[in-house]
């Protein structure tokens, strides 16, 4: 079987590369001229090719060179990555995490599954409320951090645009019925019963509150049922129900703004380290 590749070889192959010769190179890795020479020659016997041209003052890397020193600086670089990786105190301690169950049901799970893996030894405190609730929650110190949807006037930052979509069962046909049978989040219990209501509203679709509850279990399972549609954050439909929308004959729900909130009042570095493993989630989600 072939030998692996030897990131001190690989090292020195790209110091002798990126200074020139083989004299500018040692230096750099701590080596001694001829040290560097015999490195050079083991990494071609170890590879089977030439991969740099000699000159009396200088050495440049030919076709075969230059396409290893790209493999080369990418390993060395994931080397660094994974000695820093490993190398970092470990954090410790237990963050209180707010979210609407909106978003606790679908989005999260797999997030913080993932936070747990590389963070072992720090506990997460989940609590489920509406986002208006979070918001003071964060201002009062009472949680650490909260991922809330944005609402009008509110100044802080989104990281995420979450499609607000229409779901309906997978087996009925309840946008066929006039007026529209609809399931709605209790008002007050987050943004996606106005931006509902509004859509219907200006598109002059008929429709009638067929259930309403401040549970988001209660929504999806009248939903499939067959007995209304919803209007549900993407990130939190279940695969139980199906996506429907304009060719339904239903109107564009606007977007969701989801952000992550970090309390003043909390700098343990638990916290921190949530705080930015949710912000890169969020926006590789987006």
């Amino acid at each position: 079987m072939p030998q692996p590749l030897d990131l001190d070889l690989l090292r020195t192959f790209v110091a002798v590369v990126e200074s020139g010769s083989f004299s500018n190179a040692a230096p750099l890795v701590g080596r001694s001229q001829s040290a560097v020479s015999m490195q050079m020659q083991r990494l071609e016997q170890s590879i089977g090719r030439e991969l740099l041209a000699r000159g009396p003052q200088a050495a440049r890397p030919n076709a075969a060179g230059e396409e290893l020193v790209i493999y080369a600086r990418k390993l060395l670089r994931l080397s660094e990555e994974a000695r820093a990786a490993l190398m970092r105190p470990q954090e410790t301690g237990s963050v209180r995490l707010g979210a609407p169950e909106d978003y606790v049901a679908q989005f999260l799970p797999p997030v913080l599954a993932q936070f747990a893996a590389e963070h072992p030894l720090v506990s997460v405190d989940l609590v489920c409320e509406p986002s208006r609730q979070l918001v003071p929650a964060i201002a009062s110190g009472r949680i650490d951090l909260a991922i809330v949807t944005r609402q009008p006037g509110q100044t802080f930052d989104a990281q995420r645009r979450e499609p607000l979509v229409w779901v309906a069962s997978r087996t009925h046909v309840a946008w066929e019925t006039d007026p529209l049978p609809v399931a709605l989040f209790e008002a007050g219990c987050g943004p996606a019963h106005s931006r509902v209501v509004e859509a219907l509203n200006g598109a002059a679709r008929a429709h009638r509150v067929a259930y309403s509850s401040a549970s988001l279990a209660g929504l999806i399972a009248v939903v499939e049922a067959g007995v209304a549609v919803a209007g549900l954050p993407r990130c939190s439909v279940p695969p139980s129900l199906r996506i429907i929308g304009p060719r339904e004959g239903l109107p564009l729900l606007p977007d969701l703004e989801m952000s992550v909130l970090c309390s003043p009042l909390s700098v343990s570095p638990a916290a921190q380290r949530l705080n930015d493993f949710l912000i890169r989630e969020l926006l590789r989600a987006a």
